[in-house]
């Protein structure tokens, strides 16, 4: 019988201890991940002027780098020798390649980090085509080895499809007088017809195909592509994906228009048409009625382009809405799909181990009474007896740690509607946005504490939102350390005088100089433009703040660090 058992508890032991590793190429931190891209697709990826590697694709990889720990290095060239370099293993990781179900069978794609909106560009003064069912019967020009490329070739709509190397070859050969149209993407067509000065050219026909732009490895790489992946979401989470988004495409994607410029838009129509109706008084009955014919007119325009300017608005909004929960919503699907079936099965599992390892310890301790120590799985029974019921109960506790983690990123992947407001305890808010940025902490200070007051009377906002104003917060006083001995501390209390729960996030940092605390929530404006920064992380953290009826407060000296104080008020039926 305990010949029997010896053996099983062995094996038992040996795979809790050395779990068989997952399927995918060995991931090594020492070696640089090569990451590959096309050297003319601007704005996304392209070879700047001074010969290095630039564009939005760069900066996000470069970005997830920093935050992940991991060495990088682009080779840019062609994308035909692109693709083929990732699947002989010259490159790891394409930082840019358009999702399509052919090319899963060589690839696996990251969540979305942008989505591709393509267009039908057309010479000046030919007949504009509405759809890819109009090219029938045309000679099209396409980007070689592009999802276009790979689109028409699959519905044959073309007469004859002519290819080329890069987009910007494309559009050099439409303007021309080459063929009939030419079909890429339409931020870059958009950025080289004003780069190239192709004045020839227009984008005849916008929205004709939507493609989710990913990073893509070779098929099974998932621990590479789990990195980044990861990588990205904090990201997102952080808000410095939004930072590197609208510096390189939100200046060419189209920027709705507010009521302030509406209105001064209907002023510049409205104020001329009064006094041309006042003049028109003087004039005789059959011009007083056209002008008020024309008057009608011009009110059914102005009308018109209100309802046209606020649809535009609102499907942007949509727009946006719908890129950031595609991508969180494919990233939580693949979370939950990925962790949480394996992560139900450890904490299914674990407790039957335990309650094995227990039955059959009154065996081992048996044998070991009569035979002296003995080895399980290479190690003396001795030293494991102690050991493995703590190492059980470790890896419980990190199981229910990442089931709580998972639930955590898929409430934050919830769409957030800033004009819906529940009661919320300040507390809760920091517990969960320090939870999001504990591994920025770690690597920024090794002194940081934090105090709640309790009980704090309730206020009402946003979650979400004010989530991400914390983790702003947080992310700035790291950022500000000098070294990791410097601390950082955070407080909550309830300021009775003002009727105001507050949250104070102090740090040890450089300080900022007096003349720029005035100048801190102003778009654009920045301290740490040389390290990448685009000065809109404080300016949508008070934008966030100011919707709440709060506000945010500044006190720093220069070299003794910096005092940020978040105040907002309480619900009127907390109010004592």
């Amino acid at each position: 019988m305990t010949s029997l058992i010896s053996p099983m508890i062995a094996m038992l032991l040996f795979l809790i201890l050395f779990p068989v590793p997952g399927i995918g190429r060995e991931f090594d931190p020492e070696r640089p991940v090569i990451v590959g891209g096309d050297r003319d697709y601007p704005p996304y990826e392209f070879m700047g002027k001074n010969g290095t590697a630039a564009g939005f694709n760069v900066d996000l990889t470069r970005a997830i780098a920093r935050v992940m720990g991991l060495q990088v290095e682009f080779r840019m060239g062609g994308w035909k020798e692109m693709r083929d370099a990732l699947q002989a293993g010259r490159v790891d990781i394409l930082q840019g390649i358009s999702f399509s179900e052919a090319r899963t069978r060589s690839v696996d794609f990251s969540p979305p980090h942008s989505i591709v909106s393509h267009a039908i560009f057309a010479r000046r003064g030919s007949p504009p085509p509405r759809s890819l069912d109009d090219l029938k019967g045309k000679e099209v020009i396409v980007f070689q080895s592009g999802i276009m490329h790979d689109l028409l070739e699959q519905r044959h709509t073309a007469k004859r499809l002519i290819l080329t190397a890069t987009p910007a070859d494309a559009l050099r050969l439409l303007a021309s007088g080459s063929h009939d149209y030419a079909v890429v993407a339409t931020l870059p067509g958009s950025y080289l017809i004003r780069e190239l000065k192709l004045t020839n050219l227009v984008p005849a026909a916008t929205g004709i195909a939507f493609y989710p732009y990913c990073y893509g490895v070779r098929k099974g790489d998932d621990e590479l592509l789990g990195r980044f992946t990861e990588g990205l979401a904090i990201l997102k989470k952080t808000g410095e994906y939004q930072k590197i988004h609208d510096q390189w495409l939100g200046v060419l994607e189209p920027r709705s228009l507010s009521w302030q410029e509406v209105s001064r838009s209907a002023a510049i129509v409205v104020v001329p048409l009064f006094l041309v109706l006042c003049g028109a008084l003087l004039w005789s009955r059959s011009l007083r009625r056209q002008v008020a014919l024309r008057t009608e007119s011009l009110a059914r325009e102005v009308e018109e382009r209100k309802r046209a300017v606020e649809e535009l608005r609102l499907h942007q909004a949509q727009l946006l809405q719908a890129d950031k929960m595609k991508s969180l919503g494919i990233l939580v699907s693949g979370v939950a799909h990925e962790i949480n079936n394996p992560t139900g099965l450890i904490l299914l599992n674990l407790p039957i181990l335990q309650e094995v390892y227990r039955d059959a310890g009154e065996l081992l301790e048996e044998q070991y009474r009569k035979q002296g120590d003995f080895s399980l799985g290479g190690i003396p029974y001795s030293r494991m007896r102690d050991q493995v019921p703590i190492m059980l109960d470790e890896t419980l506790e990190g199981a229910r740690r990442i089931k709580q983690i998972v639930e955590e990123l898929k409430d934050f992947a919830r769409p957030n509607h800033a004009a819906v407001k529940e009661p919320l305890d300040l507390n809760c808010v920091v517990k969960t946005a320090l939870r999001l940025v504990e591994s920025t902490l770690r690597k920024a200070t090794n002194r940081f504490t934090v105090s709640y007051a309790a009980p704090l009377p309730q206020f009402r906002g946003n979650r979400h939102r004010l989530e991400q104003v914390i983790v702003n917060l947080i992310v700035n006083a790291c950022q500000s350390l000098t070294d990791p001995s410097k601390g950082i501390f955070l407080e909550t209390r309830h300021n009775r005088e003002t009727g105001e729960v507050e949250l104070l996030v102090r740090d040890e940092g450089v300080g900022i100089p007096a003349e720029e605390l005035p100048n801190l929530t102003d778009p654009f404006f920045t301290t740490r433009r040389e390290e990448g920064g685009t000065g809109l992380g404080l300016s949508v953290s008070a934008g966030i703040v100011k919707e709440h009826d709060g506000i945010l407060r500044f006190q720093s000296q220069p070299g003794s660090g910096t005092t940020v104080t978040l105040a907002l008020p309480v619900a009127e039926e907390n109010r004592s």
